[in-house]
């Protein structure tokens, strides 16, 4: 059942990094990855996914050139470089951080400050 998730800041950067780890995509094949793999609860929008796109490109974690997709159509295929492969591991490990956190906090049994 799809939920309307709203992703935080960031998050949409480390999946597309993530999506292209098997090669070269293009954007709604990125779109399409994200949403089949999370059972259609990441459903992303164009707009927030190119202009995603466009910023990882600017900042060099990914690079692009056009190509024809498998419906014979042309497209701009982005692939991931070393500095973005470097980030991808940076950033995973800064979601990992942060999610175990957060369910610290949701699974509290109890309320009580630590010293």
């Amino acid at each position: 059942m799809p939920t309307d998730f709203t992703l935080i800041q960031g998050t949409l950067d480390v999946l597309i990094l993530k999506t292209l780890t098997w090669g070269p995509r293009h954007g709604y094949a990125i779109a399409r990855w994200i949403k089949d793999t999370s059972d259609a609860t990441l459903d992303i929008e164009d707009r927030a996914l190119y202009l995603a796109l466009h910023r990882l490109e600017e900042r060099e974690w990914l690079e692009a050139e056009w190509g024809i997709t498998d419906a014979n159509r042309r497209a701009k295929f982005y692939r991931l470089t070393t500095a973005g492969r470097r980030q991808l591991r940076a950033e995973v490990d800064r979601l990992r951080s942060y999610n175990e956190a957060l369910f610290k906090v949701l699974d509290a049994s109890s309320f009580g400050a630590r010293a």
